[in-house]
């Protein structure tokens, strides 16, 4: 499979204390008695979110949810976070690593519908249908682009199917991207599957954990961070897969750092020369692995093309996963790269 398409559509935008925590369930008084209209009334049903301009009204929990690729796992790790893996009737979404423990073995568990993707990497529009869906996750509108062979969110609403574009996917423009979206995605999910209790917890505990890294580093010296993709190709230049902006600069932010390329794009992600690369005073380094088994492999090479680096001189570097993209997992990205930065704070 080709890295450049998925990778240019969900690293840009393209995340959990848990792997898979089941919240408590609450009452659905469907089936304890009463009229419908009551039921619904105690479950929190129904619940109207306005996503990229469409409304979407929900009367009762989904039940068959396909989860698009996107090159993303943001959203399968959020309903996994929210203990709804069993609502899943087909996954797209796999990564091959996390900083959670088990997440990457529970996804595989997962259902896949035996789809074969179409050349866009994603779900192709009949097989859609025939997977009989109430609710449809994608990363991006992309996903809902018939152009590219996919379903549209009208042609899903014909079928009975709800449809869902992620915080910042609407235009696919993920440069503005923070982690407060990665909360955003939480509490829309809450929402809909009447989880909004769990929804919470899971955003209080990451808010609390960030905020306890953050006072640790607080005052410091911001070391510059470079960020970017081992052995990802997705422009012209050496390299191409060079963190610009969105939410991984919120994340350097949160952890005590600076991101050194923040104005070499105004997109989420810059396409660089060598020379660009070796010109740049480069304090630390954050790896992202992305279908690479050895990222930290990757990071060491870089190190030793440009020894003037005072990250080189100092070997700071730290490999990440799913938690430096849109998800539940960020507070986990913030702790190692706070860690990689101020060691003595730790």
């Amino acid at each position: 499979m080709s890295k450049k398409r998925p990778a240019a559509v969900a690293l840009a935008g393209a995340l959990c204390l848990v792997t898979a925590a089941c919240g408590s369930s609450t009452d659905k008084a469907a089936g304890t008695g009463g009229d419908a209209s009551a039921a619904a009334a105690k479950s929190g049903y129904p619940v109207t979110l306005d996503n990229c301009g469409v409304s979407e009204k929900f009367t009762k929990e989904p039940s068959r949810v396909v989860v698009m690729n996107g090159a993303s796992v943001a959203e399968v790790s959020t309903l996994l976070s929210l203990g709804l893996g069993d609502r899943i009737v087909a996954n797209q979404q796999h990564y091959g690593m996390s900083e959670v423990p088990g997440r990457v073995d529970t996804i595989k568990k997962l259902p896949t519908g035996n789809v074969k993707q179409n050349d866009a990497y994603d779900i192709p529009r009949e097989a859609m249908i025939g997977l009989r869906p109430d609710l449809v996750l994608s990363t991006t509108s992309y996903g809902f682009d018939e152009k590219n062979g996919f379903a549209t969110r009208d042609q899903l609403k014909q079928v009975g199917a709800n449809t869902y574009v992620s915080p910042q996917g609407c235009t696919q423009d993920t440069s503005k991207m923070t982690v407060a979206d990665s909360y955003r995605l939480l509490r829309d999910m809450g929402k809909i599957f009447d989880r909004s209790d769990r929804a919470e917890q899971l955003v209080a505990a990451s808010h609390k954990h960030v905020a306890d890294v953050s006072a640790k580093v607080k005052g410091e010296k911001q070391p510059k961070v470079m960020v970017l993709f081992s052995n990802m190709a997705m422009g012209g230049n050496d390299f191409s897969s060079v963190v610009a902006r969105g939410i991984y600069n919120d994340i350097l932010t949160k952890a005590g750092g600076s991101n050194a390329f923040a104005n070499a794009s105004r997109t989420s992600f810059a396409d660089l020369s060598r020379e660009k690369v070796a010109a740049t005073d480069v304090d630390a380094l954050v790896v992202i692995g992305y279908n690479d088994p050895d990222p930290a492999a990757y990071a060491r090479k870089l190190l030793k093309e440009f020894p003037q680096w005072p990250a080189a001189k100092n070997n700071k570097y730290v490999t990440l996963s799913d938690s430096m993209y849109l998800g539940p997992s960020n507070d986990l990205a913030v702790e190692k790269i706070a860690k990689m930065l101020h060691p003595g704070k730790f």
